[in-house]
């Protein structure tokens, strides 16, 4: 019997990483030190960090493939809501463990209600004692294993002497064992990229970062001063990736689209969909949202076409909703937003 029949088919995607209660509060302004702000009307409570937005998001896609959750959450309240809205779609959960140590992991958004500009208090809580030691690829199922958020996870982006950080290490098990792997890290005004983000390169198949992360990872400047998107950056910098050890295809997504190189030099580029500021609630979420739809392609193998084409369609559906994950809807009503709004024009002539 040969190597490929023993192996089981692998099906479904395993996410771990930041687990996070995001509570948004509307306030009337935003108070100077020892002043006092008015919180207006109730308090939403929704989902935030990586895995947790890409899986609810699957689920609610309809997506009939076996999604798993890996992690750490406190023992407390926000742990056990966690928990319940996992079990509630259907997201398998032994590796999503309750500790002890630290509370769950939370972020309280305080959102101005004149031109919504929204203020973070984050709680790194329980994410930042997560290693993943408790995984063995062996024995899971998934096809994909997806690792997020790096730059926002202290255990995994500590040194590690052999791959450089403890997420590369994990990532490099994940393909020691047959899986898929793809990565998102966070936005921050750091010079820390080269040295977390890249570790992990080598050991990822497909790269999904927005084009600020992208451009710091591979050292171009990819949104220019002006606000303009520079395409010919944007290129240089998936190509640098790919180059630093991406496996398969480097993805990065903006608000005016998505782009994707592939290791045989394959490129596509899409425009994002004109939604108009009227329906626009709020834009947390949108890119783990692009990152669901990017996913979802891949693992049922569409063409880069369709797969980008889904992504900025479920990035749109965020739009709508002020959490993350609230705005998406199942994968038919997702697509036909496109027939709705429209693709926004070309971002470059002959795309």
């Amino acid at each position: 019997m040969s190597a490929a029949k023993k192996a089981p088919k692998r099906s479904g995607i395993l996410a771990g990483g930041n687990w996070i209660i995001d509570q948004v509060k509307m306030i009337d302004v935003y108070p100077q030190r020892e002043q006092l702000a008015n919180i207006t009307g109730a308090t939403v409570t929704g989902t935030g960090g990586s895995p947790y937005n890409l899986l609810i998001n699957l689920a609610k896609l309809g997506a009939d493939i076996p999604l798993a959750a890996a992690g750490l959450v406190g023992k407390d309240a926000f742990g056990d809501l966690i928990l319940a809205d996992c079990a509630s779609h259907k997201i398998e959960t032994k590796l999503l463990k309750a500790t002890a140590d630290a509370p769950t992991s939370y972020t309280d958004v305080m959102t101005e209600t004149k031109g919504g500009n929204r203020t973070f208090f984050h709680n790194r809580g329980a994410n930042a004692l997560w290693g993943g030691t408790d995984i063995d690829f062996k024995k899971t199922k998934a096809r994909f294993f997806h690792l997020g958020y790096l730059l926002l996870l202290d255990e995994m982006d500590s040194a590690d002497k052999n791959h450089g950080t403890k997420a590369a290490k994990l990532l490099a098990a994940a393909q020691a064992a047959g899986l898929r792997t793809s990565i998102d890290a966070v936005s921050e005004d750091s010079d820390r990229f080269a040295k977390i983000v890249t570790p992990a390169l080598q050991y990822t198949d497909y790269c999904i970062l927005n084009e600020i992360e992208a451009g710091k990872t591979a050292g171009f400047k990819i949104r220019q001063d002006d606000g303009k998107l520079d395409t010919v950056a944007l290129r240089h910098a998936a190509g640098a990736l790919l180059q630093m050890g991406v496996g398969e295809l480097v993805v990065i997504h903006f608000p005016e689209g998505g782009f994707v190189r592939t290791r045989k030099g394959e490129d596509v580029l899409q425009s994002s969909l004109r939604i108009p500021a009227k329906d626009i609630v709020g834009a947390a979420g949108a890119g783990d949202a692009f990152c669901t739809g990017m996913l979802l392609g891949l693992h049922e193998e569409w063409d880069l076409a369709k797969c980008l084409e889904t992504a900025v369609c479920a990035a749109a559906a965020c739009l709508s909703d002020p959490s993350c994950t609230g705005g998406m809807k199942s994968l038919r009503s997702v697509q036909a937003l496109a027939k709705k709004y429209k693709f926004r024009p070309r971002l470059e002539p002959g795309f």
